[in-house]
């Protein structure tokens, strides 16, 4: 009998704790969703505030909501963590979480964001960058950047639900940039 393993420790326990999230706002009614794992405006004073600033992406409203998200990050997620590594991965997902968060936090202070997927917008960008060789922009990033910013559009103009359009295109965004500094780095290094 084979051994299970933790391939993917950044994915996995990233994973982990949004199921934990989603257990523990079932069990407290939302509470906990509400306090720890939803960003939205409140005082500066309030360590909380910070808390949120994070752990936003940890959050989801139901089920389908963390099934949509976890099943592209448990696909994307270990090949890029492979790729470059945890710590550079960790790193992506703590800059887009903050930056996400503050955005929401600044520019739309009469609603709350949470849930994971600015993130997996942000690893689609950078497995689309994967393929980066020479300082050349892969085809594939033109062709994912302009499907999934005009899909983007598309339903921010177009398409009345609660979805964080916006975010999700910060997301990406974050996914490029971080993509073309970890490429280049990764690039530098493999020399």
């Amino acid at each position: 009998m084979k051994k299970l393993q933790y391939n993917s420790p950044v994915v996995l326990s990233f994973f982990f704790l949004s199921l934990l999230s989603l257990l523990l706002g079932y069990l407290t009614k939302g509470w906990t969703t509400t306090a720890f794992f939803s960003v939205y405006r409140s005082s500066l004073l309030s360590p909380l505030t910070y808390v949120r600033f994070l752990g936003h992406v940890l959050g989801h409203a139901n089920f389908d909501h963390f099934l949509g998200n976890m099943l592209l990050l448990l696909v994307i997620g270990p090949p890029l963590e492979e790729k470059y590594g945890g710590k550079a991965l960790l790193t992506g997902i703590v800059f887009t979480a903050i930056i996400s968060g503050v955005l929401q936090f600044v520019c739309f202070p009469h609603s709350a964001l949470l849930g994971a997927s600015g993130i997996v917008f942000m690893m689609i960008m950078l497995a689309s960058l994967s393929g980066m060789k020479g300082g050349k922009i892969p085809l594939t990033l033109i062709l994912v950047g302009v499907l999934y910013l005009g899909q983007e559009v598309y339903s921010m103009l177009f398409v009345r639900d609660n979805v964080a359009n916006l975010m999700h295109i910060v997301g990406g965004l974050c996914g490029t940039a971080f993509g073309f500094l970890v490429g280049r780095n990764h690039a530098s290094r493999s020399y």
